[in-house]
């Protein structure tokens, strides 16, 4: 795929000219994703015993997991967001924090994590409700889906913030002292100068990171979320067939990692365009 910074024409060896933008319009992988949707039609309209019956088990579970990630990644933007200025704060309180909460994310499993929110966590707070004599703390029950969303979001951000602070670097030191000369404070002229450009650097990284949020949202099986690893393990388990039941639930991801990671790239290109 040719850069749209690329030159505006080629000359093939017929000698007519060719726009170097056609082929940028096309997104290969788009076929990669119809094939996989036609093997899953196929599978459900041949053979629907089993696959039409764990597709219909396991669409619940795929909801869920929609829902989970999507919830996920909007929270992580904020969190990253934050983390990420902290990074950059210039005070030794925030910037420690900061750091701090990075770098002892990142060194702990996401499953790890998971657990601890879900199962850990919830008596923490049940402890701090029976010393302070909070009744709804001490009879604190938690909600699987809550607590998945929270580990996934605690976990990510830290990833995110470091994104966003080599997003916020890579803008030149002159924007802001540009910025700062027109009479704009710090936190205008980081929302309405640098952030702006930030975001177009981070794009790229940004989409990845969905697509990885979305493959490890299959951690959350784990904490007693049904989504689709666990309504494939419970079909499974049921039924006692794991090469058809993982084969379907394997098809099913990607077609979702696949149109995520089309998205993310339409949207990276509209966001280059913008910038010409």
């Amino acid at each position: 795929m040719r850069s749209q910074d690329g030159p505006a024409s080629e000359v093939p060896k017929t000698g007519r000219l060719i726009p170097a933008e056609i082929g940028s319009r096309v997104d290969a992988w788009w076929g990669v994703f119809i094939v996989v949707i036609l093997i899953i039609l196929g599978l459900v309209i041949f053979k629907p015993d089993p696959y039409r019956d764990i597709l219909v088990f396991v669409w619940d579970g795929i909801l869920v997991t929609l829902y989970v990630t999507v919830a996920s990644f909007f929270l992580t933007l904020i969190v990253g967001l934050f983390g990420g200025l902290g990074r950059l704060s210039k005070s030794r309180v925030i910037f420690g924090i900061s750091s701090l909460y990075v770098e002892l994310v990142r060194g702990i499993p996401l499953l790890v994590q998971l657990i601890w929110w879900y199962f850990a966590f919830p008596v923490v707070l049940q402890s701090i409700g029976r010393n302070l004599g909070i009744q709804a703390l001490a009879t604190y029950k938690a909600n699987p889906i809550a607590m998945s969303i929270l580990g996934l979001t605690f976990c990510y951000g830290a990833y995110m913030s470091e994104i966003y602070r080599a997003g916020i670097q890579s803008i030149p030191k002159g924007q802001m002292e540009a910025a700062l000369s027109l009479g704009m404070n710090y936190f205008r002229a980081m929302r309405y100068v640098i952030l702006p450009q930030a975001i177009r650097v981070i794009m790229p990284p940004v989409g990845n990171e969905f697509i990885a949020l979305l493959k490890d949202s299959s951690l959350v099986s784990a904490v007693a979320v049904a989504d689709l690893t666990r309504r494939g393990r419970e079909y499974m388990s049921s039924n006692f067939i794991p090469i058809e039941t993982w084969m379907m639930v394997a098809l099913l991801y990607l077609v979702l990692t696949l149109f995520s990671a089309r998205v993310a790239s339409y949207i990276e290109k509209k966001v280059k365009i913008a910038e010409r």
